[in-house]
């Protein structure tokens, strides 16, 4: 990655709310990340993308500042989705079980590590618990000391792959028993996770579950460092892919000829699947079945990309990123 002076120290969140049907409502979200409580712009933040799903009725929210400076566009922005979102009459595919459902740091600047990242989580889990009462946490990755448990068996663990609505069964990290409005959040650090959404054409969901299996990292034939679900969406069936960044080099493996975006944290190698190549193995699985896709989307960036534009909004002063954004479909 770039190691400009602007660059060295950034890292960003991806926000993973609740909520896509009332866009004014994720942009206020959005606003409190990079205004203060009397409406004064925070310099040094930056939103740089908004992705909604309607069906999903979810949002992430991708904002990067300094290391420095990112506990507290976080939590105001966590404070004001906790406002403003009611788990008791939320409604949407996608699985989920808090208000702010999602709270991932990923270090992007090489003055930053995932120690960095592991302790500013830890922090900002007890933050949000003190600022918005009756708001539950869950640690993973580097937050969650000394375990670094995943995301994916942290998730398993709580029951959120199944939605689970009875919330006296959760034992959070920090706060009290999570209650049905805030829900329990998920509160971590890790290597960066790009998401990348694969649409096939049918609304058979089990051929979307046999896509999704074969290209999890735990397959024989897996992608290394993808977690997948099939969700059914927009009258298809989406392949919805975690993309995780991993240490050390590409596999040795054969994947064709693909390339496999690298960047380096703290001196450490890093690398992940292309989207390229998990769009054509979903495409090929597929079509075994008679099948097509439909298309592939990215949530937000990869990590390179991310750091770039996040260095150009900071440098001209840009808080609203996502605006310049808007011409694009992600």
């Amino acid at each position: 990655m770039s190691c400009s002076a602007l660059g060295r120290r950034l890292v960003a969140c991806l926000l993973n709310i609740s909520e896509a049907r009332r866009r004014d409502l994720v942009e206020t979200v959005a606003r409190s990340a990079i205004t203060d409580t009397h409406g004064k712009k925070r310099e040094g933040i930056t939103v740089l993308n908004i992705f909604n799903d309607v069906d999903y009725n979810r949002s992430v929210i991708t904002i990067v500042a300094s290391i420095d400076l990112i506990r507290e566009a976080v939590l105001s922005a966590c404070e004001r989705a906790c406002s403003l979102i009611d788990m008791n009459v939320h409604e949407g595919i996608h699985p989920c079980m808090g208000a702010v459902d999602l709270v991932p740091l990923y270090p992007l600047g090489e003055e930053v590590g995932l120690e960095d990242c592991g302790k500013l989580a830890q922090a900002l889990a007890t933050a949000l618990t003190e600022r918005v009462t009756g708001t539950s946490v869950f640690l993973f990755g580097w937050a969650d000391s000394p375990q670094r448990r995943g995301l994916a068996k942290r998730r398993k663990e709580i029951g959120w792959f199944k939605k689970v609505l009875d919330m006296s069964t959760i034992q959070p990290d920090v706060g009290p028993q999570p209650t049905r409005k805030y829900g329990v959040t998920g509160v971590g650090a890790s290597p960066y996770v790009m998401n990348c959404n694969v649409t096939i054409d049918t609304q058979d969901l089990a051929v979307g579950r046999i896509v999704a299996s074969a290209i999890r990292e735990s397959s024989p034939s897996g992608i290394p460092g993808v977690q997948v679900m099939a969700l059914p969406h927009a009258g298809a069936v989406e392949i919805a892919c975690n993309v995780e960044s991993f240490q050390g080099g590409p596999p040795s493996l054969s994947y064709g000829e693909e390339k496999w975006p690298s960047f380096t944290i703290g001196g450490q190698n890093f690398c992940h699947a292309p989207a390229s190549l998990i769009t054509a193995r979903v495409a090929e699985l597929a079509r075994h079945h008679g099948v097509a896709i439909k298309g592939t989307a990215l949530v937000g960036f990869t990590p390179r990309e991310c750091q770039r534009l996040a260095e150009g909004a900071l440098s001209n002063g840009i808080g609203e990123f996502w605006k310049e954004l808007q011409r694009v479909h992600m």
